[in-house]
């Protein structure tokens, strides 16, 4: 009876869990650092207001795009590279600095210059504003050497022994993906409902300084920042 029960222990104990533990983990830590106010938002606030809702998504898939590369980049060791070699990782964060500052200092321009109330209706968006969305929302993540860092340091320790390395990261990914294009589709959508307040030439400019402002501040301190 008791070999019976054993057979039955060990039969149980070789069954395969239902909740990855892990990846419900690294779900919840993925989607507080989703919806902290960032550069993402910033840039997808920015483009809301002069392109309209449709480039705000289009500049989130971007952002998302990026995560797959930084991914692809921690399970092969290039952001080790970055890490480990000072010369590189500051030659990276000053382009990432210097591009969020040219951003920022765009916003500002459009604000001093100020411009007549938007017409009514959904901006029509060209081919060639979906590509500078997409691009520019994939650039901003990848020029970001703090976003690869932290895809080095937190990826890791959700993958197991005996893990295929390159899968579990991509599956990890995929997860911070669809929190990231859930929160930036929702977040898109919110400001998109308020599209025609926020086009007022007064409130358009207002938020113009304000982006434009917090641009240039997250692209000196990216700047400055040593690590």
């Amino acid at each position: 009876m008791s070999a019976v029960q054993g057979g039955r222990h060990g039969h149980q104990a070789r069954q395969p869990r239902l909740i990855d533990a892990e990846l419900a983990a690294f779900a919840i830590v993925a989607t507080v650092v989703t919806v902290l106010p960032g550069v993402d938002m910033a840039l997808v606030a920015r483009t809301v207001l002069a392109r309209g809702r449709r480039a705000g998504y289009v500049m989130s898939a971007g952002i998302c795009t990026s995560l797959w590369v930084h991914a692809v980049a921690s399970a092969l060791g290039l952001s080790a590279i970055l890490m480990t070699s000072a010369t590189l990782f500051s030659a990276v964060k000053l382009v990432g600095a210097l591009y969020l500052l040219a951003l920022g200092l765009a916003s500002l321009r459009s604000a001093f210059r100020g411009t007549a109330d938007a017409p009514d209706g959904a901006p029509v968006v060209t081919a060639r504003d979906a590509r500078r969305a997409f691009l520019q929302g994939l650039l901003s993540n990848l020029l970001n050497p703090k976003v690869a860092i932290f895809y080095l340091t937190l990826l890791p320790q959700f993958v197991r022994p005996g893990d295929p390395v390159l899968a579990r990261s991509l599956l990890l990914a995929g997860i911070h993906v669809m929190i990231g294009l859930a929160w930036l589709a929702l977040y898109t959508y919110f400001l998109g409902r308020l599209t025609a307040m926020l086009r007022r030439r007064r409130v358009r400019r207002a938020l113009d300084g304000v982006t434009g402002t917090l641009l240039i501040g997250l692209g000196a301190r990216l700047a400055w920042d040593r690590r």
